[in-house]
């Protein structure tokens, strides 16, 4: 089954303390092309995300977020620097005994220099944080391809539907057009008749005259190829894989047939079967932009 080009997948995995969150979301576009957000520690990422989503997604605009929280990862540890401790220590020692000056050196006073203090944070495993990066991006585009998926059963029954009624519009033109040339034809032996009053009308000619108008509008080859066209079409969207580039083939290939069923037309009644079947076709030609 045919899959949309829009759709929103979203994962969320916690592990070893950190709450890593994963969303796809796409538009319809010619080609693939995906964008990556990420925290600037693990932008060394992008690129298998990006190459990952690739492998699942033909066609679109794609859009992956990633995000990370460690609400319950370890904490760093302040660390007093010992050893300039007490080289600052006996260097104010010093400089008492050197200048007389009194010893008020409070614990306050240490803990305001930060040059005495490091704070060490654990060693983060990026190897392992990568890995569940893209456990989480794999359950985003399930997620994401399925919401395709199912936007793309509502898309086929749209255009089965539509192109049913392309179907009767064609079947009306067919049963229309050798109505137009008998009109024609009578049309043409009462012209003449009141011309020429009551001498005898030539219907031999009057029947070659309708014969040549009839070679000059007929459509039967032009509708004959809208439905070897309108069956391929439907056959595609049976089908599997991306589709797309195909589906605006051939819907151009039946927008040209009726344009020239159009051009033909010199029948009111014909003329608005024609508008119906363009209207349905601009239609589809909308929805189909739509389709991977």
């Amino acid at each position: 089954m045919l899959s949309s080009m829009t759709g929103y997948g979203r994962s969320v995995r916690e592990a070893d303390g950190r709450r890593i969150t994963v969303e796809i979301k796409a538009v319809n576009h010619r080609f693939f092309e995906c964008s990556v957000r990420t925290p600037r520690a693990l932008a060394f990422l992008e690129d298998p995300m990006r190459a990952r989503a690739a492998e699942k997604i033909k066609r679109g605009k794609c859009e992956i977020s990633l995000q990370m929280e460690n609400p319950g990862a370890e904490a760093g540890v302040l660390r007093a620097n010992e050893a300039l401790v007490r080289d600052y220590l006996d260097a104010l020692k010093k400089l008492g005994r050197t200048y007389g000056l009194k010893n008020n050196l409070k614990l306050s006073d240490l803990a305001a220099n930060r040059d005495l203090f490091t704070f060490e944070k654990p060693q983060e495993d990026f190897e392992a944080i990568g890995r569940e990066v893209m456990a989480a991006l794999d359950e985003a585009l399930e997620a994401f391809l399925a919401a395709r998926a199912r936007e793309g059963e509502r898309l086929v029954a749209d255009l089965l539907h539509r192109l049913d009624g392309i179907g009767a519009y064609v079947d009306e033109i067919d049963a229309r057009s050798p109505e137009t040339v008998r009109e024609y034809s009578e049309k043409l032996l009462a012209r003449v008749r009141e011309a020429i009053g009551s001498a005898t009308v030539d219907e031999t000619r009057i029947l070659t005259e309708a014969a040549i108008y009839a070679d000059k509008v007929t459509v039967a080859e032009e509708t004959t190829r809208l439905r070897t066209h309108i069956d391929h079409f439907r056959s595609l969207l049976q089908g599997q894989g991306p589709i797309g580039k195909k589906l605006d083939f051939y819907m151009q290939e039946m927008n040209r047939e009726t344009n020239t069923i159009g051009s033909k037309c010199c029948d009111v009644a014909m003329t608005k079967i024609v508008v119906e079947v363009k209207s349905e076709l601009e239609n589809i030609r909308e929805q189909i932009q739509n389709i991977e």
